[in-house]
């Protein structure tokens, strides 16, 4: 563990005070990392740590939960193994991916939420982790808090595979962008997917996965379902901004029952 701030997040073991938090939730988005820290009833943010190259960090504490660390991990499997590993080094040992998502599965709806307990790993970033073959797989304890969390509050979710790809339009077969060509192996993709009984599309969830089983930390995440990707494209922003606030609150759930344990 280090002192001194990281390269990247921009702080260092030394911000996060004489009890230092282990858990993060972490965000793609650096809006909603903060909307977490300051605006989620039960949540006081202690000090923004840092918001250094658009990955912004607070410092939290919920009463029933202790302190924890709200982080913006950036788009895509890349950005979020720098952020992770750095993480890492300052202390953190349970990470809870709060995101959003695309449907696959026919009973997955816009506003409903999907709970990984895997991933289908289609993710450059992550074969500089650990070989292809290795299994993307999210701690059980993590995933049985979150599905436990959901449950409890009486929030729609789905446990079971999602499928984590790097590019969030050829990658997820959309041809109606600014490259109409697919390449033959991601024509019918998601039919097939949906067929594989895979949930949802996301872009850093398998990265996520393998990192915590070759480093040793706990891996989490939670999807917000924005869009069902076999019917429409379209994003109802009531329906995201409630999912997304669905999201939050299974997540900071989920760290109260494993803080508890």
């Amino acid at each position: 563990m280090t002192q001194q701030p990281l390269y990247h997040i921009g702080f260092g073991k030394h911000d996060l005070g004489a009890v230092a938090p282990t858990a993060a939730l972490l965000c793609g988005d650096p809006e909603r990392a903060q909307r977490i820290a300051k605006e989620t009833d039960g949540v006081s943010c202690l000090a923004t740590l840092s918001e250094n190259r658009g990955l912004h960090s607070y410092l939290c504490e919920r009463t029933d939960s202790g302190k924890f660390i709200a982080s913006t991990s950036g788009m895509g499997a890349p950005s979020l193994s720098i952020v992770v590993n750095e993480l890492v080094s300052v202390g953190i040992r349970t990470i809870i991916r709060v995101g959003t998502s695309g449907g696959i599965a026919t009973e997955v709806k816009a506003g409903d939420l999907v709970i990984s307990n895997a991933a289908l790993c289609r993710q450059g970033a992550a074969l500089d982790i650990a070989p292809v073959e290795f299994p993307a797989a999210a701690d059980p304890y993590v995933t049985l808090a979150l599905a436990g969390a959901a449950k409890k509050l009486g929030i729609r979710s789905h446990l079971g595979v999602t499928a984590s790809v790097d590019t969030f339009y050829e990658g997820q077969e959309r041809s109606d962008s600014a490259n109409p060509f697919l390449l033959r192996s991601l024509q019918g993709i998601s039919e097939e997917y949906r067929q594989l009984k895979i949930l949802n599309y996301e872009m850093e969830a398998g990265t996520l996965f393998k990192m915590g089983l070759v480093y040793g930390f706990a891996a989490g995440c939670v999807c917000a379902v924005l869009a069902e990707r076999l019917v429409a494209e379209s994003v109802d922003l009531a329906v995201k901004q409630q999912a997304e606030r669905d999201a939050v609150r299974v997540a900071l759930a989920a760290l109260q029952n494993l803080c508890s344990d």
